[in-house]
């Protein structure tokens, strides 16, 4: 995804004099709807382990909002003051943005990746939803509705030209929910003795996929069945790769990583490039830089403030 963001798509939005050494334009595209796979995982196993809905939320916040403020103020303090073209917003639009589903409200984003942010807690909520409603395990039949409304929504826009409710459809998170059912499946398929028989994680598997197909194509589909079967093999220990040390740090960075590398990162490389500066140069001093930023948060943010939220709400509860 970085590699995405600073090739394709800062060639697209800046330019530059040369070309970088490697691009990779479907590297946004993948890297996003991973994370979705990953985080429907994450999150249904997380709340089979929860014994409330309070449990879950301060589990949630405490992970997300830390480093999302301290991100949010990090990257307007250095877009203010460096400067950079069609991506610069108020400081009520950077308050505005500290609810993370500030896109609801038609609030520009201090950083372009934060859009995905708003899916995440749109998926949260459904899902608290369910747990709290004591319908958890009936996640196949909700699932399998709302894939089938996706692809109802498609046939009557396409078919019919009548466009229904996009404002629905995106509190459903029904473009985004195909990818989040295969990270459900993939938990349930692969914890010993997990909830969900057998044919209900294939059937609403197959039609993820098939509501892929339908609607992105069988390119995106092959694709999205790709990262499933990857996702799968993490999770079922068939890939001792990822237990490299350096992959190990870059995983517990990857969130903060993730908040920041996007537009100051293009800040660095629009300063790399107006010094002389080749693209690759550019690359490689943006890349070193966020990640040292990532560390910062992730040690000096993230992990304290967690750890001090839930030992707080562990204290009160008891």
């Amino acid at each position: 995804m970085v590699v995405f963001h600073y090739t394709t798509q800062f060639m697209k939005l800046y330019g530059a004099a040369d070309t970088p050494s490697l691009s990779f334009a479907w590297g946004g595209y993948l890297g996003v709807n991973l994370f979705f796979i990953i985080s429907g995982f994450v999150i249904f196993m997380t709340l089979e382990r929860t014994r409330s809905a309070m449990d879950f939320v301060v589990s949630r916040l405490s992970r997300l909002f830390p480093a999302y403020w301290a991100a949010v103020a990090l990257t307007f303090a250095v877009v203010s003051f460096a400067g950079l073209p069609g991506k610069e917003v108020s400081a009520w639009h950077a308050v505005a943005n500290l609810i993370m589903v500030h896109g609801l409200l038609n609030v520009p984003h201090v950083d372009s990746v934060y859009w995905s942010l708003e899916v995440e807690m749109l998926f949260y909520a459904a899902m608290l939803a369910l747990f709290v409603s004591g319908q958890l395990r009936r996640v196949h039949v909700f699932l399998c509705l709302l894939l089938a409304l996706r692809v109802f929504y498609d046939v009557s826009s396409k078919h019919f030209g009548v466009d229904l409710s996009w404002t629905l459809a995106r509190l459903l998170n029904l473009t985004h929910l195909p990818w989040f059912a295969l990270g459900i499946c993939i938990y349930q398929a692969t914890r010993a003795g997990g909830s969900g028989s057998r044919g209900a994680i294939g059937l609403t598997a197959a039609l993820a996929i098939g509501t892929l197909a339908w609607i992105e194509g069988w390119v995106v589909a092959s694709l999205a069945a790709a990262l499933a079967l990857w996702v799968w093999a993490a999770a079922g220990g068939r890939a001792r790769w990822l237990e490299n040390p350096l992959l190990a740090f870059f995983g517990l960075i990857s969130y903060p990583l993730y908040l920041v590398h996007e537009h100051i990162g293009w800040v660095v490389q629009r300063a790399v490039l107006a010094r002389g500066g080749s693209m690759d140069q550019g690359i490689a001093v943006a890349f070193v830089v966020v990640v040292v930023l990532a560390a910062m948060l992730t040690f000096g943010v993230e992990r304290p403030a967690m750890r001090a939220i839930r030992a707080r709400y562990a204290k009160r509860r008891s």
